[in-house]
């Protein structure tokens, strides 16, 4: 950590520039220390421990009560990592975080990624730059359930502004595409998981934002073939005019994907796990 002193001293002045006092400066570098080091527990009390210029009052009222606004922090960064990472793809994810009481901001039973399963946790909504090398956030955003929202009370006493409301996890991917956009950050191409893909309303939103994106889907959502064109009735001058429609009903993706043959297929391998190289 010595040896790295002067680097993190640089990098705290560019992405802490925004800060308008000197000691959130320095507090801010002796909390990036307390995350870098040796340490399992990375909340505040552990980690004024380990420092040795650590003082916890310093550090918490750093985090929980500073008047600094993290917005300027998050686009530098991004800014930073974008330059570095070079990003093929900006991959849009759940990141959860398991919890073992109930009063932490939006923490409620629901699916854990990092367990596999349903469990107590914070779940947020991320943009991660990635490659076949690097993969780091450039922005996020937490993900507050309906039994939140419907708790005013609850969300009051855990410090959630009034205006927040409750909205779906594809809302909150559009929305940090927005602020990237406005941070001049330019997306590659845009993937996600099924639990973005099945959303209509988020492919949509994706096309109106010219964003190119590739979206797994379940296998389950109807569409027509490529080359089906839709039949124009011919008006017959009452009433109002007739639309495009299709002759034939919309079938399943899968059924539409099996039908194309196995030639259609490429098989693709991503990494190497720890029983062999992982493959579809």
């Amino acid at each position: 950590m010595e040896r790295l002193r002067g680097e993190l001293a640089g990098f705290v002045g560019d992405v802490f520039g925004s800060f308008p006092r000197r000691d959130q400066r320095r507090w801010g570098e002796c909390y990036l220390r307390g995350l870098m080091l040796d340490g399992r527990r990375k909340s505040v009390q552990p980690m004024a421990e380990r420092l040795p210029d650590g003082n916890m009052q310093a550090l918490q009222q750093f985090v929980n009560q500073s008047p600094w606004d993290p917005l300027p922090v998050r686009q530098r960064i991004a800014e930073r990592l974008s330059e570095v990472v070079r990003p093929e793809v900006w991959v849009i994810d759940d990141v959860s975080f398991p919890k073992c009481g109930k009063a932490s901001v939006g923490v409620a039973r629901q699916y854990c990624g990092a367990v596999g399963k349903r469990a107590n946790c914070q779940v947020a909504v991320s943009v991660h730059a990635a490659t076949d090398t690097a993969s780091c956030p450039l922005e996020w955003q937490l993900y507050l359930p309906r039994e939140w929202t419907d708790e005013p009370d609850r969300c009051r006493r855990a410090g959630v502004p009034d205006d927040v409301v409750h909205q779906e996890k594809w809302r909150h991917a559009l929305d940090l595409l927005d602020t990237l956009a406005k941070w001049q950050l330019k997306a590659p191409v845009v993937v996600a998981d099924a639990g973005y893909g099945v959303s209509t309303s988020f492919r949509l939103g994706l096309q109106e934002r010219g964003l190119s994106y590739v979206l797994a889907l379940n296998g389950k959502e109807v569409a027509h073939p490529e080359d089906v064109e839709p039949h124009q009735p011919t008006y017959g001058g009452l009433g109002p005019p007739t639309l495009p429609r299709y002759r034939t009903p919309p079938r399943a993706v899968s059924v539409l994907a099996a039908k194309a043959g196995a030639e259609q297929f490429t098989e693709v391998t991503w990494r190497q796990g720890s029983k062999g190289a992982m493959t579809s």
